[in-house]
């Protein structure tokens, strides 16, 4: 049996996008407009779930301040408020950031202060 080969081609794709940091991580980030999959954050869905389970555990009554949680889970008390400051998110933000659709605030502009109410949320999260 005789394989037939031919020429070599070249063929040049040239993609558009840029490199930004997430989460403590790099990532490539498309241009608008173009097509894009639905991919959660998993530092900042990470965070949810740890900032859900410190409230549940807080309310059940395992311990009685943040400081006794932090303690136990040897963490600042400072940043386990920041975290949990996360269920104060609209619900619509939280299916959001799960889904991965939209454009998602990183961990870093979560965990900065953000107002309760939950129509103000999405202007200033962005």
């Amino acid at each position: 049996m005789k394989l037939m080969t031919q020429p070599s081609q070249v063929v040049t794709v040239q993609v558009p996008f840029r490199i930004v940091k997430r989460g403590g991580r790099k990532e490539m980030q498309l241009p608008a407009g173009a097509p894009r999959q639905c991919k959660p954050d998993s530092t900042l869905v990470k965070a949810l779930a740890r900032a859900f389970r410190w409230k549940r555990m807080l309310e059940s009554g395992e311990f009685d301040t943040i400081a006794d949680l932090a303690a136990q889970e040897k963490i600042a008390p400072s940043y386990v408020t920041r975290v949990m400051r996360l269920t104060l998110l609209a619900p619509e933000m939280v299916e959001a950031i799960l889904d991965g659709r939209g454009e998602t605030p990183s961990l870093s502009k979560v965990l900065e202060p953000f107002p309760v109410e939950w129509v103000e949320q999405p202007i200033h999260l962005g």
